[in-house]
């Protein structure tokens, strides 16, 4: 289950970031539970249709299981790294329901490709998803929050922490 956690929480981090850059445009309690609701359901989706996704190819790449989950998180984690250590992200003119639609949806892409993943865990892919879903709920709407003060010193930081777990974790899939 640890494994769970630390999955969800660097998958977290590309939500937290946005939050954060939310948070800085319009810190409120409301947006903050908005944003969590928005990330956190997306972030717990996406893995799950990963899974079964994974699932149904199961049979034809076996042997390669720990290869291609191994590939997908180094490359969604290297994918993070760099997008923060790029500087200024585009602004976002107005928080609407649409804006944090396409956000979480943006977001989560990666939740996908790490679903795949589930499968190599001793944990049911239900209760991981749920895992990464709270978890992401919690840092998201914690993110909008501490935003307001603190964005332009942690949005890059926390996604490209999410992206260094991301890739240790490939590692991980690949030795053991």
């Amino acid at each position: 289950m640890i494994e769970v956690i630390i999955l969800a929480i660097a998958l977290s981090m590309d939500a937290l970031a946005v939050s954060i850059g939310l948070g800085a445009k319009k810190g409120s309690v409301p947006l903050a539970l908005k944003a969590g609701l928005f990330f956190g359901i997306f972030q717990a989706l996406m893995p799950f249709v990963g899974y079964w996704g994974g699932k149904s190819i199961l049979g034809w790449i076996a042997h390669y299981t720990h290869w291609i989950a191994f590939v997908l998180l180094a490359l969604i984690g290297a994918k993070m790294v760099y997008e923060g250590l790029q500087e200024g992200e585009d602004e976002i003119a107005e928080i609407t329901n649409q804006t944090l639609l396409a956000l979480a949806i943006a977001t989560s892409i990666d939740a996908m490709a790490a679903g795949f993943g589930l499968m190599l865990l001793d944990v049911s892919p239900a209760i991981a998803c749920f895992t990464i879903g709270i978890i992401t709920f919690a840092l998201s709407a914690g993110g909008v929050l501490i935003g307001k003060n603190s964005a332009a010193w942690l949005e890059g930081k926390a996604e490209i922490f999410g992206g260094v777990v991301l890739i240790l974790m490939g590692i991980k899939f690949l030795i053991f």
